[in-house]
């Protein structure tokens, strides 16, 4: 007899189909009873029999978060949630707290992140997004001019903020170069970071000592904030900040300050606090700042190697072998 599942979302615009795409459905229908309508919030009482069969929970990007009361009411023989995003902090806690395991693609969407990341990184190396600005505007005389300024990518210093799973992958493609990496990452093991091939610093030594520093921290309240004036001052001349991380990390006020002190500085941002920034936001029209909208997450075809990654997770839960890519409560406190 197979188990029973459902797809839900908090919303009937959603990307389900896109994670849990046509090959991932046909291997998750040979064990499982999964019809092909998403569950909605509103439909959970009219639908309450049938989801107090319910085994196993599937979702993406718009799960709803939903109260312990709601999960013992509705769900109550439910063993896992497998969740083809990144984050679970929004809806994982009450259904860890009523013993349902919960399941994260963040392994896959950290791929994406750090490919895109490793591209700024050896780019920014180059001064690549500045010098075509000033090719387009001044002359190739005057691109070629601030271009020199820059070392390239032969033994410099990269700063890596956060070894989690997308800064350990960051960190892992930029050993195929030749470049000295230091990392900020007070949870991380001297053992990791030397797996990792980098070199433990703190927050003032990468800003000061490095050609680019990239932002991959955990976002958690006690991350907010925590990137000010006094970091983004330490800055090289020509120094390039990049940010595909969360916005919520930088104070938004000081990084602009720091650029517009040294118009040398850049800062690629692919994540801002507020997203998108406030319509008065000095970062739409400054030269030396590159916004993108929040692209180097999963898209387009990227989207489905998370559903891809789940399939592949609840058919080791139900073989009984080991899982890798498991949320506990321990885990919500330093992960994004």
């Amino acid at each position: 007899m197979k188990s029973s599942a459902f797809f839900i979302s908090s919303s009937a615009r959603n990307r389900m189909f896109d994670a849990y795409d046509a090959e991932t459905l046909a291997l998750l229908r040979e064990t499982l009873e999964l019809p092909g309508d998403v569950l909605l919030p509103d439909q959970l009482e009219a639908c309450r029999e049938q989801l107090s069969k319910t085994d196993y929970l599937f979702s993406t990007w718009g799960m709803p978060a939903l109260t312990e009361e709601q999960i013992q009411m509705y769900f109550p023989n439910l063993k896992a949630v497998f969740y083809a995003a990144g984050s679970v902090q929004q809806f994982a806690r009450p259904f860890l707290s009523c013993g349902v395991r919960v399941f994260s693609a963040w392994a896959a969407n950290a791929i994406p992140v750090a490919e895109h990341t490793v591209a700024q990184i050896i780019l920014s190396g180059k001064g690549m997004f500045r010098s075509a600005r000033i090719y387009r505007k001044q002359g190739q005389a005057a691109a070629q001019q601030y271009s020199a300024s820059f070392p390239g990518n032969y033994s410099e210093k990269v700063g890596i903020l956060g070894a989690g799973m997308i800064g350990s992958r960051v960190l892992e493609m930029l050993r195929g170069y030749h470049l000295e990496t230091l990392t900020f990452d007070p949870f991380a093991s001297d053992e990791k970071l030397a797996r990792l091939g980098t070199k433990r610093a703190t927050l003032e030594e990468i800003f000061s000592q490095c050609q680019t520093i990239s932002n991959h921290i955990a976002n958690l309240p006690t991350t907010q904030g925590m990137l000010t004036y006094r970091h983004f001052s330490l800055m090289k001349s020509n120094a390039t900040f990049i940010n595909t991380g969360r916005g919520a990390q930088v104070v938004e006020a000081d990084l602009i300050r720091a650029l517009q002190e040294e118009p040398g500085r850049t800062a690629l941002l692919d994540v801002t606090w507020p997203e998108p920034p406030a319509a008065d936001s000095p970062l739409w029209c400054m030269e030396n700042v590159v916004l993108t909208p929040h692209i180097a997450g999963s898209m387009g075809s990227e989207v489905a190697r998370m559903g891809a990654y789940m399939a592949d997770e609840y058919l080791r839960m139900e073989k009984g072998e080991p899982c890798l890519y498991e949320v506990s409560l321990g885990m919500l406190e330093t992960m994004a």
